[in-house]
């Protein structure tokens, strides 16, 4: 009879934490959607200005400026982005509420303008502050808030990017690599669905692409996927470090915020000059389109890539990394697809995944993604691609508050940060 007696309790306590993280999760995903959605637009917008009047460019280092006096207007001199974020869930670090109207008027800044910089990144920090406020409001442990925390971002992933499978998993993945906050798996799941479901109402498509014909698994066609993944693994942790070192360059040269941003805004005018066009510049996501449409990309589109995203997010612009990662692995995929004689677009596909799991350490998010913008098709390869890019990626990442709870050669505990 004791034993009925608990299990009794023992359930309806269960459900009632449940019932709280689905309404909460609930309450995120409809907050999250909304502003993910606006955002959304608000990048097309800017994207489509941009587009039709490239003399905007010029302007950068006065946008540069404003985003420097935006930030310092609000007392948040020392955001450090995403960083910021994934330490809050670490431990009690404030997440204030004004970093989500500050990333979405300085992002929006930076693509109205010309520079380098992707919309997830910008996300992540959109919705984690949407997150925390809410952990805040309703008084929640801080146990409780860094699950809100991971909830939002979810939520603000999902809706932007349309991904819902991997906005879910990528919040409890990219916290601690070696393991999983499955505390948050309700909440995370639900909040990205909701969220998808109010951008899928306002009207925002979900990316995909077409891979076309796929080439059956072979030894041959593995090798070459393989060697895709061990060269991404090395572009992955080349662009990991070249950003960070940007970042110390423009601090060393340049001490004051101000000169720094405008610094950078000049630097990335020249550099769009001598390309001739603005390519490089914004997300880039019609390039990554290109590599599985057939077109004609410029072999080392992967690294001028590269440079643009670190001369613009290195001197104080604001975005994200995550699409810039997108558009080097699929440039530098396609490129080795059309070399070596292997699908193109499929190349274009694992080089994209690996490269993105080789600078955030989230595999389980990376093979996601892929089943989400590709289908299931191309399976075997992404497993590959993504595996191995995992495994000799080694400890370098984008963000230096992401800690490395589990080696990734041996069972065994390290609990170190990624390295720069």
């Amino acid at each position: 009879m004791e034993s009925v007696k608990i299990f009794i309790k023992n359930y309806f306590f269960q459900t009632k934490v449940s019932g709280k993280w689905i309404l909460f999760a609930i309450l995120s995903g409809l907050i999250t959607g909304v502003a993910g959605s606006a955002f959304y637009y608000g990048m097309q917008i800017v994207t489509d200005i941009r587009m039709q009047h490239e003399w905007l460019i010029f302007l950068l280092p006065a946008g540069g400026i404003s985003i420097v006096g935006l930030y310092r207007l609000l007392h948040d001199e020392k955001d450090s982005g995403t960083n910021l974020v994934l330490s809050a869930i670490h431990s009690n670090d404030n997440l204030p509420l004004r970093m989500a109207p500050l990333i979405f008027l300085s992002t929006l800044i930076t693509h109205l303008f010309g520079g380098s910089s992707g919309r997830e990144g910008a996300a992540l920090q959109l919705g984690g502050s949407i997150g925390a406020a809410l952990g805040k409001l309703f008084r929640f442990d801080s146990s409780d808030r860094h699950i809100m925390i991971m909830s939002g971002m979810s939520g603000a992933f999902s809706s932007l990017f349309g991904t819902p499978l991997a906005a879910a998993f990528f919040s409890m993945e990219v916290v601690s690599v070696g393991i999983m906050q499955y505390s948050a798996l309700v909440p995370c799941v639900i909040s990205s669905l909701v969220a998808r479901g109010v951008a899928s109402h306002l009207g925002i498509r979900r990316e995909s692409f077409v891979l076309g014909l796929l080439p059956s698994l072979s030894l041959k066609t593995a090798v070459i996927i393989g060697v895709l993944a061990v060269l991404c693994a090395g572009i992955s942790i080349l662009f990991c470090t070249i950003l960070h070192n940007a970042e110390r360059m423009y601090k060393k040269f340049f001490r004051n915020a101000y000169l720094r941003a405008a610094a950078g805004g000049g630097i990335v005018i020249l550099l769009t000059l001598l390309c001739g066009s603005q390519t490089y510049n914004g997300t880039g996501m019609n390039v990554i389109a290109l590599c599985f449409e057939g077109g004609e990309i410029f072999p080392l589109a992967f690294l001028i890539k590269m440079i643009f995203t670190a001369a613009t997010l290195g001197a104080g612009f604001k975005g994200g990394e995550i699409v810039p990662s997108f558009f080097i692995g699929a440039a530098f995929g396609y490129i080795f697809g059309t070399l070596t004689g292997l699908s193109p677009a499929l190349c274009a596909a694992a080089g994209m995944l690996a490269v993105f799991c080789g600078v955030t350490n989230s595999p389980i998010t990376s093979l996601l993604i892929g089943f989400e913008l590709f289908g299931f098709g191309a399976m075997p390869y992404f497993l590959i691609a993504i595996a191995l890019s995992y495994m000799m990626s080694g400890y370098y990442g984008l963000y230096s508050s992401q800690k490395i709870i589990y080696s990734k050669y041996k069972t065994e505990y390290i609990n170190r940060r990624t390295g720069m």
